[in-house]
């Protein structure tokens, strides 16, 4: 009995012409056969929500909708032509995209390509012995870059200067096996270092970057960092520093009450007051030397502490 299964995915079989006695014979497919079975279009029925749907339609039915469309303009017919044509935007403008950074969409693309699809189908002339799709290609195209030219603040003659300083580099590690330097590259592009400098100056400003692009990864990967997330903001203190800073105020702290009476005034008149060592003699009536001693020995108690303390 056929199922439905089996009305899908027909196979082909063939059976050998004898088999041994006492063996079934099991079918067999062919080389041609088992191609055909395995190359069965399976649809899903759910249609990209990005690219239109065009519906199928045989040649003679696309030669009704041109004749239709250049001799009455029907809007019916173009938008006929548009969704038939429409798989061709999407091949053109993945194609352009290979070239671009991943910060550019393809519906983007889609969209900018879908303009030259209309003109081309506006300005296509049936009578000429060119193709549409060939015709149609060059217009989806142009669109595609005049748009992303129209979007780009950088101007077209320092795009020119890069591509030029990029090929040179290409070249030059191609020949040299390592990485040139700017007077050999400024040789091979026939100008001094300074142009060379201020062309580099110039492409500073070329490349961007998203700050919310996940780097190392696309957007499905869970806990992944962006670009913002590691650059520091230098308004904001940093908070392992101030940690750090408000542990060794508390450690001297206590290292300074270990000290004597005497040793603790020195400490403070010297680091807190500004008071230079013979201003503190005369403080405490003793010679400057004294108060020189008594300086060194409270800096090496103070020190001695606070290596106990992180050793601690």
């Amino acid at each position: 009995m056929t199922t439905q299964l089996d009305a899908a995915f027909p196979v082909h079989t063939r059976l050998t012409s004898t088999a041994p006695e006492g063996v079934i014979p099991q079918p067999r497919t062919s080389d041609t056969d088992l191609l055909e079975a395995t190359t069965v279009p399976i649809t899903r029925g759910v249609p990209s929500p990005r690219t239109p749907v065009a519906p199928s339609r045989s040649a003679e039915e696309v030669d009704a909708l041109w004749e239709s469309y250049k001799s009455t303009q029907s809007r019916t017919a173009r938008e006929g032509l548009i969704l038939h044509f429409a798989p061709l935007v999407s091949a053109v403008a993945g194609r352009v995209g290979m070239r671009l950074p991943s910060t550019v969409e393809q519906a983007d693309l889609v969209s900018y390509g879908m303009f030259g699809l209309i003109d081309a189908i506006e300005k296509y002339q049936t009578d000429r012995s060119v193709k549409f799709e060939s015709y149609a290609s060059s217009r989806i195209r142009g669109a595609i870059i005049d748009e992303l030219r129209a979007m780009d603040w950088v101007p077209r003659s320092v795009r020119t200067k890069a591509r030029s300083v990029d090929r040179a580099y290409a070249e030059l590690e191609a020949k040299l096996h390592r990485t040139p330097t700017e007077d050999e590259v400024a040789q091979h592009l026939e100008m001094p270092v300074e142009d060379l400098r201020a062309i580099y100056s110039q492409l500073s400003t070329v490349n961007v970057a998203a700050l919310d692009e996940l780097l190392g990864g696309g957007d499905d990967r869970p806990g992944g960092v962006s670009l913002g997330d590691t650059l520091g903001d230098e308004r904001t203190l940093d908070p392992a520093s101030s940690i750090e800073a408000a542990e060794t105020k508390f450690l001297l702290a206590r290292a300074i009450e270990c000290l004597g009476e005497r040793e603790r005034i020195v400490v403070v008149l010297y680091y807190y007051e500004g008071m230079t060592l013979a201003e503190i003699g005369r403080v405490l009536g003793v010679t400057e030397s004294r108060i020189s001693q008594m300086h060194t020995a409270a800096m090496v108690r103070l020190r001695t502490r606070l290596l106990e303390a992180e050793r601690v």
